[in-house]
């Protein structure tokens, strides 16, 4: 395997892989337009935005860390912050979303942030960071609305892209060695994934009992049909074969997806479906609203399968509704 193609595997597992109308950007200005404000409700709409990387942003293309710089990542073209912008007086937001996290990061479990750039391409010149508390810790009794987006990290997202990576450089695109490697693991790990998501919607609710607890699903990272994505293109997903595409789409994020949507539901929750409206967008299509493994070649720039500021502002556009209440 290359050795750049190497560091780029090992690179993955330092961050987590794992967002309508025509353009994101139209799809904003439409929820815009629908969604006057919460005229129900008077004052201001105070807000906790908890998550992974694919809330906080965190990568070169949804923009600038904002401060203070506390190792999360989070990015000022991040959906919390535009809508921080879009929304201004009307909500009071606290973003704790964080790079890395897990279900049990966000209720229970300090965590330890990576910061950017990410080891071994390089090392923050402000790191190590120190742990920063579970991030249900921003959410009290006078929160009125939660988002959530997280459960990607407890799947091993950051792995199973670095393994399908050196597995496919290795089979040259045969087969399908990263199915074969992860099939058996993935029905435990779905289960612990669903009664820890329970059990932290139960936290959250807890804290918050009059909150709006909103869950966001991911976007359409892999199209429908894998065969357009082109194999060893490091701007999509370098070498991971086209059968894996196939299966990673089909196994471990339509059930991801499915089982957020499921738990969210039978705790009266509202899902934020950002899957079915983003299919056509993904990071092997010409309107890509995530990036691959890289961003740009020159000047290099590291993206490890997230959304871009198009994927942001999409999210951005049907999260909206979510926390104005429509």
């Amino acid at each position: 395997m290359p050795r750049f193609l190497s560091r780029l595997a090992v690179a993955g597992t330092a961050l987590a892989l794992a967002a309508g109308p025509t353009t994101p950007t139209a799809s904003l200005a439409a929820a815009s337009q629908a969604v006057g404000g919460p005229a129900s409700r008077s004052g201001t709409l105070t807000w906790a935005a908890l998550g992974d990387s694919y809330t906080a942003g965190v990568i070169e293309a949804t923009g600038e860390l904002t401060a203070p710089a506390d190792g999360c990542g989070r990015t000022t073209g991040s959906y919390p912050e535009v809508l921080r912008r879009d929304l201004g007086s009307r909500v009071s937001l606290r973003n704790v979303s964080c790079s890395g996290a897990t279900v049990l990061d966000v209720s229970a479990n300090k965590q330890s942030p990576s910061g950017r750039p990410l080891p071994p391409l390089g090392t923050d010149p402000d790191a190590p960071y120190p742990a920063v508390p579970p991030q249900a810790d921003a959410v009290g009794p006078d929160t009125d609305v939660i988002t959530v987006g997280v459960g990607g990290n407890d799947l091993g997202f950051a792995g199973i892209l670095k393994d399908c990576i050196m597995l496919g450089a290795t089979s040259l695109n045969r087969g399908t060695p990263c199915k074969d490697e992860y099939d058996p693991r993935l029905p435990g790990l779905l289960a612990e994934l669903r009664t820890h998501y329970s059990a932290m919607l139960g936290t959250l609710r807890t804290k918050a009992p009059a909150a709006r607890i909103v869950s966001v699903g991911y976007p359409h990272l892999v199209p429908e049909n894998a065969a357009l994505c082109t194999y060893g293109d490091l701007l999509q997903f370098s070498t991971v074969t086209t059968g894996d595409l196939a299966w990673a789409r089909a196994a471990v994020l339509e059930p991801l997806n499915a089982l957020i949507a499921q738990e969210t539901t039978a705790r009266g929750g509202t899902f934020v479906d950002l899957y079915a409206d983003s299919a056509g967008h993904s990071v092997c299509d010409a309107d890509h609203w995530l990036d691959g493994v890289l961003t740009s070649i020159i000047p290099l720039r590291y993206a490890l399968v997230h959304p871009n500021a198009r994927g942001q502002a999409f999210a951005a556009a049907r999260v909206r509704t979510a926390v104005l209440g429509g």
